[in-house]
């Protein structure tokens, strides 16, 4: 079972959007995949219409069982998130509260083939579960200077998390969205990106999502872009950076 998170501790970079395309893409192709949303905002669970008043992410920290908290929307399996989420840096601050989520995962072993985890954009304790329980890490980011002066302090806790929690974690690549070729901007600093995962040790996906307006709407119709717009540039840039991470 490989289980991603997508994680980046900035915002409005396209990290939800991201999670929801790939867990989407790969059921398209016929594979079983559960989608968490580790959000507090709950981006991902409006997305797929799953219901955020009854148990979830929350619930399933807390030691109920995992199994009794999935729901079973019209887009897919999904552990939602909650408002329960928000508070989470307190409620969960015991000795090995980080492992809490893995723990939680340990029963669906063989019930999916993929598990695509939906970070919050800050680096407190439900972040930290993500990375510990987790294969893999993508990490979206736009072609903008603060986005990029941001890997750096996500780099630095993924290392801590390799060291303390879970050695096996690697970061499979840096995925570049909201991306216009136009801009001279972009094109300068898509050069720096590809430096920096270098350095870090992955790589940027070859594959690069456009900007368009087809997500936005998709997202506003609660919908994948498969299922909303699946010509429109930014399907066809899902779905090849989708083979590529299937590639792996």
């Amino acid at each position: 079972m490989r289980i991603t998170v997508i994680a980046n501790q900035k915002g409005g970079i396209g990290k939800t959007t991201t999670a929801n395309q790939l867990s989407a893409g790969l059921r398209a192709k016929g594979y079983s995949v559960l989608v968490i949303d580790t959000d507090p905002q709950g981006n991902l669970s409006h997305t797929m219409r799953a219901n955020t008043n009854i148990g979830g992410v929350f619930e399933a920290l807390n030691g109920e069982p995992i199994e009794q908290l999935i729901q079973k929307t019209s887009q897919g399996d999904i552990l939602a998130s909650s408002i329960h989420l928000s508070g989470a840096d307190k409620k969960f601050a015991d000795y090995g509260a980080e492992y809490l989520l893995r723990k939680s995962l340990k029963p669906l072993n063989e019930t999916y083939q993929y598990i695509i985890i939906d970070s919050p954009p800050q680096l407190g304790i439900l972040t930290i579960n993500t990375l510990i329980a987790a294969t893999d890490l993508i990490i979206p980011l736009t072609a903008d200077l603060y986005a990029f002066m941001g890997l750096s302090q996500l780099l630095n806790t993924v290392e801590r998390i390799k060291e303390h929690g879970n050695a096996n974690l690697y970061i499979s690549g840096l995925l570049l969205t909201r991306y216009n070729g136009r801009s001279i901007l972009n094109r300068d600093l898509k050069e720096s990106i590809e430096s920096k995962a270098s350095e870090m040790g992955t790589t940027l996906y070859n594959t690069i999502i456009r900007e368009g307006i087809a997500i936005r709407e998709a997202q506003t119709n609660r919908q994948n872009i498969f299922d909303y717009a699946p010509n429109s540039n930014a399907a066809v840039d899902y779905m090849d950076f989708i083979n590529e991470y299937l590639e792996e």
